[in-house]
């Protein structure tokens, strides 16, 4: 009916006079301008109502009720109809925005199968299991709680959490953690990790709270409207009433003009289309299993110019080996072996974990008569040097060269490229372990893409010693490398490079998250290796790699300048076509529908546009 009211004479329509023929014509109109336009218009009062006068609903509804009372009726109905194809647009882009989101959202468990002392199986809450509970995952069921499998085997699908389509086979004794799917097998876990403190509710809280944290650009865009939009609304009243009494023109023209302007002026492109860009962006990169906890680490990643890396775990595998034993003032290896052993055996770091493990294939004292002799045992750790361990009444030294010296041991020059743990029994050297931590085969090509993507700086920190340090670096084509370093000597160590870098950019660590944390924390942006299954890594970082590869890192920064670049993109093109068609509608030259492609047309442009930070 509207399209006939457009096209052909009312009165011909309706058989009607010429002025009954207008009053129906202008029902027509109102009653398609409400059917289209009536939430807005809602809004826009509901927001003056709170006290959110000046907003996009208020502006296309003066600026369409204007055009009814100026007797531009198609005008008024199209600049409404056109406005909510855009919001339809808006609402594509943002629901293909959230997929990759919601994909991951969709690795939370439903269900837990709970099995009972007597066998039985029962379906429940995921919240409901408790530390110690054994489950039970079928094929095709994802695992809801972390744990250990004390039964059965199968293939894990990680690809919800890693991005990552290369099952993973699991058996006895390793560590599963939630999210997972099994898609063969069934296996029973032993549950480690409360639904709380499990890794797929981690991981959903830290997406659920991404949006929260604002890049400076959308801030930026947030404030500009806040003040652009009243400047914008008195700048049309003053066009719309100082030009005709000035020239003495009609007021009917120069309402319309400034009508159009209003319509002109609406800041939809920019307000949905930047954090429509970064939420596209924070969605790409979840797909990819890069989880960045908000869009203001996605600009900072966009503006690094120096990459720093934690060594063990980050760019080795972190899983030593004991290559080789040396003796010193004792009669036998074993002795030097069963003293290491003494010295790490309260310890859970990844070297002492290798003495241990190499100690329990080869040494010459059951498990259970170490226990029994470390059962009275009186244990000392020095940070940064090792330990100091007293047994009836004979004192153990394991650990680096300074812890050597601390207590006065004189020992003999070794080959140092490999990590060495030296071994001291009552003031006397009795000999060494040397150790190897393999370099991981993404951490060169990782590097190797840093420079391409136009990284500065590639830096390497850690406790090893130098010769160590050198000799990783070289192989991987790092650039510097601070080398024995305590703890707190890493912060301090940041801070350097933070001080030396370039105005306006930012220097990004990359850590396992776990002894990390107070660097991550430091750093302008925290990436933490080894997501999967770490508290430290999801609490203490801002972006967190879930397939442990460091090539990721790429990835990411990908990602974060992609999206910088369409930002900014839809900025540029926004305001420089609203200028230029402001520019026209003062002068008359930008009817109405010019001011419908100034508004809808560049915001649909611009949320299309948004769209490939998806991709």
């Amino acid at each position: 009916m509207l399209l006939l009211a457009i096209l052909l004479p009312t009165e011909q329509i309706f058989n009607v006079s010429a002025e009954n023929a207008g009053n129906i014509t202008l029902i027509i109109f109102l009653l398609a301008y409400f059917i289209v336009g009536g939430d807005v218009v809602k809004e826009a009062v509901q927001n003056i109502i709170n006290g959110q006068v000046f907003d996009e609903n208020f502006l296309m509804t003066v600026a369409t009720i204007g055009a009814f009372l100026v007797s531009e009726n198609t005008e008024a109905v199209a600049v409404m109809l056109f406005y909510q194809v855009g919001e339809l647009f808006q609402a594509y882009a943002v629901n293909k925005s959230r997929k990759s989101i919601a994909d991951l959202m969709d690795i939370r468990p439903d269900y837990a199968n709970l099995k009972d002392k007597d066998g039985k199986i029962e379906v429940v809450d995921p919240y409901d299991v408790k530390l110690g509970d054994i489950i039970v995952v079928k094929p095709g069921e994802k695992i809801p709680l972390d744990g250990v499998i004390v039964k059965g085997n199968a293939s894990l699908d990680t690809s919800a959490l890693t991005g990552e389509s290369i099952l993973r086979d699991v058996s006895v004794g390793e560590n599963v953690i939630s999210g997972s799917v099994s898609t063969d097998g069934m296996i029973e876990i032993k549950v480690e990790k409360e639904f709380e403190q499990s890794t797929v509710s981690k991981i959903l809280e830290l997406v659920e709270n991404a949006s929260d944290k604002k890049a400076q650009t959308e801030d930026f865009i947030k404030k500009f409207a806040k003040y652009y939009t009243p400047i914008v609304c008195i700048l049309a009243l003053v066009l719309a009433v100082l030009p005709p009494i000035i020239l003495s023109q009609e007021f009917s023209k120069w309402i319309y003009r400034a009508l159009t302007f209003l319509v002109i002026s609406c800041p939809c492109a920019l307000v949905i289309s930047v954090p429509l860009s970064f939420f596209g962006g924070l969605g790409g990169a979840s797909s990819k299993g890069v989880l960045i906890k908000g869009s203001n680490y996605l600009e900072a990643l966009a503006n690094c110019e120096v990459v720093v890396f934690d060594k063990t775990g980050t760019l080795t595998k972190g899983s030593f080996a004991v290559t080789g034993i040396e003796i010193g003032n004792v009669a036998q290896a074993e002795d030097v072996l069963k003293y290491a052993m003494f010295g790490e055996y309260f310890s859970s770091h990844p070297i002492a974990v290798s003495i241990k493990e190499y100690y329990y294939k080869n040494g010459n004292i059951s498990k259970d008569e170490i226990d029994e002799i470390m059962k009275d045992a009186i244990v000392n750790e020095i940070p940064g040097h090792g330990t100091k361990v007293q047994i009836n009444g004979k004192e153990i030294l394991v650990g680096n060269k300074k812890l050597m010296e601390l207590n006065k041991v004189t020992i003999p020059k070794v080959n140092e490229e490999n990590t060495i743990v030296y071994v001291a029994y009552d003031k006397e050297y009795a000999g060494c372990i040397t150790i190897e931590d393999e370099i991981k085969e993404s951490s060169k090509i990782a590097i190797q893409g840093l420079k391409k993507n136009g990284i500065k700086r590639t830096i390497m920190l850690t406790g090893d010693r130098k010769a160590i340090g050198k000799k990783v670096c070289d192989k991987l084509g790092i650039d510097e490398c601070f080398a024995e370093l305590l703890p707190e000597d890493k912060v301090n160590a940041l801070e350097k490079v933070l001080y030396s870098k370039s105005e306006n950019t930012t220097v990004a660590y990359v850590g396992d998250g776990i002894n990390d944390a107070p660097v991550l924390a430091r750093a302008d942006i925290g990436i933490a290796m080894g997501g999967l299954g770490s508290d430290a890594a999801i609490e203490a970082a801002d972006i967190v790699l879930m397939d442990d590869n460091a090539d990721s890192i790429n990835k990411a920064i990908k990602v974060a300048r992609k999206t910088m670049k369409i930002v900014k993109q839809n900025i540029v093109f926004a305001i420089g076509v609203k200028v230029l068609v402001l520019l026209f509608a003062t002068t008359s030259l930008a009817s109405m529908w010019w001011a419908v492609f100034a508004d809808v047309g560049v915001a649909v442009i611009a949320i299309l546009n948004a769209l490939r930070a998806m991709r």
